[in-house]
């Protein structure tokens, strides 16, 4: 895997989409049923964006970026990261050029349509700090023991229900540099009732599980979707910022749109 990952790196400011470092979703959904059974985005959100006006005068936005499930490759992290940072000294035009640049860059890389929109000062408010809906797995006093990711902690009780929950709890490693990725975790299902001390438990076990934010998030989906069957299922990860950028992926077994909410830790 060629990606600027645990290596040292110098941060290019000119402009330079040769830094994207593209990773095939392959590997990671090895075994996975085909066609997928989901659907679903990675959500980035990457805040330190800056460029130059023709006349050399900087501007400032941040850029939401929305990449399919669907697509064959995701982006490593740290490359978006410097390839965001090789804008901060190359002269634009205007936001609408830099929004496009980035638009065509990213959607090369990941081998499918990419969306980018660009967020300046006014579009920022504090009602896009929010909170995942449902019932907190927090609040459970279980014990925790897995020490690896155990699809066997999951189990189904009586009765139907539409079901919303979500935990705080969520912790896990970069495959390649170990670091660790904390995230925020919201499960909205249809179907039995899902044991929640077991599903807490389940969450839990990830905390020194090695994989990138949206092969765990695909594998929770899988895990929960096999062993309790629900009639719907969405799994949504919210991941705190790692070089100014966070990344949310959704999956979902229906048509969701899932709102990009900033929480509390992000």
């Amino acid at each position: 895997m060629n990606t600027p990952l645990g290596k040292p790196t110098t941060y290019p400011s000119q402009y330079a989409p040769e830094l994207l470092a593209p990773i095939s979703r392959e590997t990671s959904r090895a075994g996975m049923e085909q066609p997928l059974p989901f659907v679903g985005a990675d959500i980035w959100n990457a805040w330190e964006l800056t460029w130059l006006r023709e006349n050399g005068h900087p501007e400032i936005a941040g850029a939401v970026i929305k990449v399919p499930a669907s697509s064959p490759n995701m982006i490593e992290s740290k490359s978006l990261k410097l390839y965001l940072n090789s804008f901060s000294m190359t002269r634009f035009g205007n936001a609408e050029t830099v929004c496009e640049r980035i638009r065509e860059d990213l959607s090369e890389a990941a081998g499918d349509s990419v969306e980018v929109t660009l967020m300046t000062e006014k579009d920022h408010r504090p009602a896009l700090i929010g909170k995942l809906p449902g019932f907190c797995l927090d609040q459970l006093d279980v014990e925790c023991n897995a020490g690896a990711p155990d699809a066997g902690l999951l189990s189904c009780l009586g009765g139907s229900v539409r079901e919303e929950v979500h935990s705080h709890l969520f912790r896990s490693l970069c495959p390649v540099t170990a670091q660790p990725d904390l995230a925020s975790i919201y499960i909205n299902y249809a179907g039995r009732r899902i044991d929640e001390e077991g599903l807490l438990r389940y969450i839990v076990s990830f905390r020194e599980f090695k994989d990138f934010h949206e092969a765990c998030v695909e594998r929770m989906f899988v895990d929960i979707q096999s062993a309790c069957k629900p009639d719907k299922l969405c799994v949504y990860a919210r991941f705190e910022r790692r070089g100014g950028i966070d990344i949310n992926p959704w999956r979902a077994s229906f048509d969701a749109l899932m709102p990009n909410v900033r929480l509390w830790r992000q």
